[in-house]
């Protein structure tokens, strides 16, 4: 079975399956390389409104296959956080499903996105140091965010696998499914996503993401939208809103 990933759209969510299951769904150079476009894509697809990353069966995704690594270590880290950074600036909401091992670029990609949901029985580990790879700068950072330095740091120098329960803890897992329950709460969460101000969205996540430049920019994207306007009057005609705004094609 050919390495690949998948996406489908349905009810405005998207949902991109990372699939090797002979490796435990890791990535290959190919798989990484295809992950920018995919992205681009579906950023720029106004039926798509929330994206959610997941696993093909019982497994995220075990990292990246180990074998790309004996040629150029170098270039395959060079695709990983481009695709890392790819996810990470999708203007819309991105949610990672994870089951089973959520492991070195399994991670990094995880991490990348804006929420991470978890069935028990997953497990989360950054491993670089199992195989004497210094790990991204911009990857270091981002984990940092997420966990803080001292967990970081622990994740880092050792290697060591940690449960759902306590990448909950951490912040690594925001929330925790019993098993079976996985895919019923992502699909209730992102219909939720789907039905709010992609205005509201787009900005709180660059806001968020530690931009202090565009002020200005989202408040006169907030007058020209009629967002506001419309959300207030379905508040108080008891109605769901509709709201016009969509991010476009080339966010500036």
């Amino acid at each position: 079975m050919e390495p690949q990933l998948l996406y489908s759209v349905t009810d405005s969510v998207a949902t991109v399956v990372i699939r090797h299951p002979e490796k435990r769904n890791a990535m290959t150079a190919a798989m990484w390389r295809s992950l920018p476009p995919l992205l681009e894509g579906l950023a720029g697809d106004p039926a798509v409104r929330a994206l959610v990353l997941t696993g093909e069966g019982g497994t995220f995704c075990a990292g990246a296959d180990i074998s790309t690594l004996r040629g150029s270590p170098e270039e395959a880290q060079r695709l990983a956080v481009e695709a890392e950074e790819a996810l990470a600036a999708f203007p819309k909401p991105t949610l990672a499903a994870v089951r089973g091992h959520c492991v070195g670029g399994g991670a990094q990609l995880a991490a990348a996105c804006d929420l991470r949901f978890a069935e028990e029985g997953a497990l989360f580990g950054v491993t670089p140091a199992k195989l004497g790879i210094v790990y991204p700068a911009s990857s270091t950072r981002r984990l940092v965010s997420l966990v803080g330095p001292a967990t970081a740091k622990y994740l880092l120098f050792s290697g060591e696998l940690i449960d759902a329960e306590r990448a909950l803890r951490a912040g690594l897992a925001d929330e925790v499914l019993p098993e079976g329950e996985l895919g019923k709460r992502v699909a209730e969460f992102t219909g939720v996503l789907a039905s709010r101000s992609q205005l509201t969205q787009a900005a709180a996540k660059e806001f968020a993401n530690g931009r202090t430049d565009r002020d200005a920019h989202w408040a006169a994207r907030a007058r020209e939208s009629g967002d506001t306007a419309e959300g207030v009057a379905a508040f108080l005609e008891r109605r769901q809103p509709r709201f016009g705004w969509s991010v476009p094609r080339a966010c500036p």
